[in-house]
């Protein structure tokens, strides 16, 4: 008996349906391949997070939690979301884990819903002393619904003013207070901020979306046991793919479930779920522990370099995964300089430095960051050129034949070290 085979079918490829999305996305891999990302909030995924955060996952709509869907077809669902979470719950030692919001933003905002009503009172670091918008600020939807009082930093040191916060705290009786940066280089003092928010019964938010892979690493303190609600992204220190992740106390677990579905979003990226599950997996390994250690020591070789060539940093160095440049005495903006680096093959950020006298669209800083070099295995002797590129291009941004010679420098330095998760 002859089985008749099924006819052969051919699916078009990307090339092939759209040549035009296809080279672009060939574009930004050779450009991740051969030049130096030094912005702080990026890095390079695994080849396994991409497997999976690329899957047909992404077919599969989801609305609710695993065990209590909307839609039937879950087998496969909900154990990798419990998985995601049980992983994470025991990497960060939080009682509760929703993994669901989109980015940090939402996951931010969740906690706004869950825990506050519009007008009441929030505080947040300030954005110009390195806070990040969803903590209060004026432009963002949580600066408009709500009454926000930002602290900010010691003009002595460029430091956390503590003072500051429990003076303001006393005085507003915020009920949400956020713990949390996106341009400050040196460690929170979870406790503090703690002791802060039981004093006026305030909520304590930790947002860790920076640091994370170094606080699962050990190498910055916990707000595990401080906090009452922890957010954070997954890419950053921790090397995911791009999404949000709400940890709380178990008190707290029902509303904040409440508040990311149904009061912010409909179904979760089942496969942004899966690429969060692997990054969490491979976050529980001793190399990953490794990977973190690197990180800080390389930003710390890093500005130690920069401060004998002259720059100026704020608050002197680092303690994390960041640094923040101050450029006012180089006589050059940031902007300008992130525009020549970037030509250079050094792809960093412009960036406000504390009570920066110009615009935040040309502001006076650079914001840099180890995690994407250090990713690719690159230690303190490459951190030590990095800093001389940076030194002669902020020297001479307009030096075309320079820029050149170091992108060529730049390029071959990155052949030696390739990046995780590329195919070139």
């Amino acid at each position: 008996m002859v089985t008749e085979r099924a006819p052969s079918w051919h699916e078009p490829s990307l090339a092939e349906v759209d040549p035009d999305i296809d080279a672009l996305i060939h574009e930004e891999e050779r450009r991740e391949a051969d030049t130096l990302r030094i912005i702080a909030s990026e890095n390079y995924v695994s080849r396994a997070v991409l497997e999976a955060s690329g899957s047909i996952l992404t077919n599969k709509y989801s609305e609710g939690y695993a065990g209590k869907r909307y839609y039937e077809g879950q087998q496969s669902i909900d154990p990798i979301e419990e998985i995601a979470c049980r992983r994470l719950k025991d990497l960060f030692r939080m009682d509760h884990v929703n993994v669901q919001p989109y980015s940090g933003s939402p996951a931010n905002l969740a906690v706004y819903l869950a825990t506050l009503s519009p007008g009441d009172v929030v505080m947040g670091l300030g954005l110009a002393s390195g806070g990040h918008l969803t903590h209060g600020h004026s432009v963002s939807i949580t600066g408009r619904y709500f009454k926000s009082v930002p602290y900010g930093l010691r003009a002595s040191d460029a430091r956390i003013d503590m003072d500051q916060v429990r003076a303001l705290a006393r005085q507003h009786k915020p009920k949400l207070i956020f713990c949390g940066t996106t341009a400050y280089p040196r460690q929170l003092d979870f406790q503090a901020f703690g002791d802060v928010a039981k004093e006026v019964g305030a909520v304590l938010a930790a947002d860790i979306a920076h640091i994370a892979g170094l606080v699962v690493a050990g190498v910055h303190p916990s707000p595990a046991g401080i906090a009452d609600v922890v957010t954070t992204t997954t890419h950053k220190t921790l090397r995911g793919p791009r999404g949000g992740v709400v940890m709380c106390r178990q008190e707290l677990a029902a509303a904040i479930d409440k508040a990311v579905f149904p009061g912010l979003q409909g179904g979760p990226h089942n496969h942004t779920t899966a690429g969060i599950a692997v990054a969490a997996r491979e976050a529980s390994l001793p190399s990953f522990r490794v990977y973190a250690q690197q990180i800080v020591d390389n930003a710390k070789v890093l500005a130690e370099e920069l401060l004998a060539q002259g720059f100026r940093l704020i608050t002197g160095g680092t303690d994390n995964h960041l640094i923040l440049v101050d450029l006012t005495n180089k006589n050059v903006t940031g902007k300008v300089a992130a525009k020549a680096l970037d030509r250079a093959g050094v792809v960093a950020n412009y960036n406000a430095i504390p009570d920066d006298p110009r615009k935040p669209f040309d502001p006076s800083g650079l914001r840099l960051g180890t995690p994407a070099v250090t990713s690719r295995g690159m230690k303190a002797p490459e951190m030590k050129r990095l800093a001389r590129f940076i030194d002669q291009v902020v020297a001479a941004p307009g030096d075309d034949a320079l820029i050149a010679r170091v992108a060529g420098e730049v390029k071959e330095l990155c052949r030696g070290f390739p990046a995780p998760g590329l195919r070139v």
